[in-house]
């Protein structure tokens, strides 16, 4: 009989995040599958980021939106959540924004100023300010500026025609949001690391910001002002972003089964789940939470 999987540590299943709460200073959350489903709060959440409030804790949202942090905190506003219940919000769209208004490193100076956008026109806030002289199609000599599909029911493979051209236009891509899907209202769509993973497969060279990536999490460190990242706790849905990139800046973390790896776990909304079954689900994805909460609640 061959051996089992190995299945890595084990996972603690717990009703919520009030247990785990005390020996941090700061919660790093994952918006999207935690916070909201893309349109309203889940049940909960305010009372317990109320709770997180009280007790002192400092709270950054940390978002793969491809948008800037003050357009993700609008958003925020208008599902009804109060601003005054966490402290500050940092998206991969405002860490890409800032990487080409400054082009502090030399790849990102060496983009040049013509850029093709690809994605929705609610996105096209990320080019404010950045002087930037939109191209509509392939062209050498410009770089892509990736914020995902421009229609929620498109599919990688309406892009590879495009990308297959900037590909054999050398044409870099700067990818705002390196998630490869989201479930907005029960409904799974595909985001720009989706496009993105293509583009890399057929030889492109990509520059992704935000989760899972190392500086994304020193930018949340010094926002925070928090003295190290064991003094952390992220919180988030996905093992591949959220759970990966935490582990990879030595931050403790929390799975929130409820997010996108729900139908993967057999669970609905609010649901826990198998120890074996999680287990196996981290195992797959090389990615090990310290705890694992149906949803955000206390």
């Amino acid at each position: 009989m061959p051996p089992a999987p190995a299945t890595g540590p084990e996972i603690r299943i717990l009703p919520g995040i009030g247990s785990l709460v005390e020996a941090y200073d700061g919660l790093i959350l994952d918006l999207w599958g935690v916070i909201h489903d893309g349109r309203e709060p889940y049940p909960g959440v305010s009372d317990t980021l109320a709770r997180l409030r009280d007790a002192g804790k400092k709270v950054l949202m940390l978002s793969n939106a491809p948008r800037r942090s003050a357009a993700v905190i609008e958003g925020m506003t208008a599902m009804g959540i109060d601003r005054g219940l966490y402290d500050q919000v940092l998206s991969s769209g405002e860490l890409a924004w800032r990487a080409l208004r400054h082009r502090a490193s030399p790849w990102a100076e060496a983009l040049g100023r013509r850029c093709l956008h690809v994605g929705p026109d609610r996105d096209k806030g990320l080019l404010d300010g950045l002087g930037l002289e939109l191209i509509d199609g392939a062209e050498k000599g410009g770089f892509i500026l990736n914020t995902g599909p421009w229609r929620d029911s498109a599919r990688v493979a309406d892009y590879q025609a495009l990308l297959g051209e900037a590909q054999k236009c050398a044409m870099p891509m700067v990818c705002a949001n390196p998630d490869i899907e989201v479930i907005r209202a029960g409904t799974r769509i595909i985001c720009a690391g989706a496009l993105a993973a293509h583009y890399a497969e057929i030889g492109g060279v990509v520059h992704y910001f935000g989760k899972p990536h190392a500086e994304t999490y020193s930018a949340c460190l010094e926002l925070m002002e928090v003295a190290d990242f064991s003094r952390l706790l992220a919180v988030g849905d996905s093992l591949t972003t959220d759970i990966r990139g935490a582990a990879g800046a030595g931050v403790d973390s929390v799975l929130v089964t409820s997010g996108i790896h729900a139908s993967e776990l057999g669970l609905g909304y609010g649901e826990l789940p198998s120890q074996d079954r999680l287990q196996i689900a981290c195992a797959a994805a090389g990615a090990f939470p310290m705890a694992a909460i149906a949803a955000f609640t206390w």
